[in-house]
């Protein structure tokens, strides 16, 4: 299924934040920026250096309007277990939605049906709650936080100024291109 431009599905989870359990719903992601960020399971390897970069960079992507919402088949009661267990977990400011039934994880076609574990998969999404970028990667293959900041701001670019495209490697700073008959061609 494509779920580039589509809008996020109704979903109403618990999560852990800030020392928390809360609820969390679609309803909260709109208005603003926002980064879900799937992957397989707590108290695993790959996983925790993922979302600790990802907690490195989060007073970044709040300076970028960007909420982050981690999310993975475990309970939000597991999360706050790891939170507490763990020093590079425990650096997350972050909502870590808690999704055992996978109803988040189906909405983004992102669960392992076999294993009932959601794929390494991170989503960017719009104000307007519509899926602007996607990137699902193999078990092994850990993701950037300083390439997630990109495509950010790449998309954040491109939804300002919808008459130019961001080209490879783009920058915040850098030449962008505005498509054209001119340009068929000639890059």
């Amino acid at each position: 299924m494509a779920l580039i431009n589509t809008k996020i599905r109704a979903f109403k989870a618990s999560a852990f934040k800030d020392g928390k359990f809360i609820e969390i719903t679609e309803t909260d992601v709109l208005g603003k920026w926002a980064v879900f960020f799937f992957y397989p399971a707590d108290f695993t390897f790959v996983c925790p250096t993922e979302l600790g970069d990802v907690a490195d960079h989060y007073d970044e992507l709040q300076k970028l309007g960007v909420e982050v919402f981690s999310v993975s088949t475990d309970t939000h009661f597991t999360h706050k277990a790891w939170h507490d267990a763990s020093e590079t977990i425990g650096k997350i400011r972050y909502t870590m939605i808690g999704d055992p039934v996978g109803i988040i994880t189906r909405n983004f076609d992102a669960m392992r049906e076999e294993q009932g574990l959601a794929d390494r998969a991170t989503f960017i999404i719009d104000p307007d709650g519509v899926i602007q970028a996607l990137e699902i990667t193999a078990e092994g293959i850990g993701r950037d936080a300083a390439d997630l900041i990109r495509k950010i701001k790449a998309a954040q670019y491109v939804r300002a100024h919808p008459s130019e495209v961001c080209p490879a490697k783009w920058q915040e700073g850098e030449q962008t291109l505005a498509p054209s008959l001119d340009l068929v061609g000639k890059i």
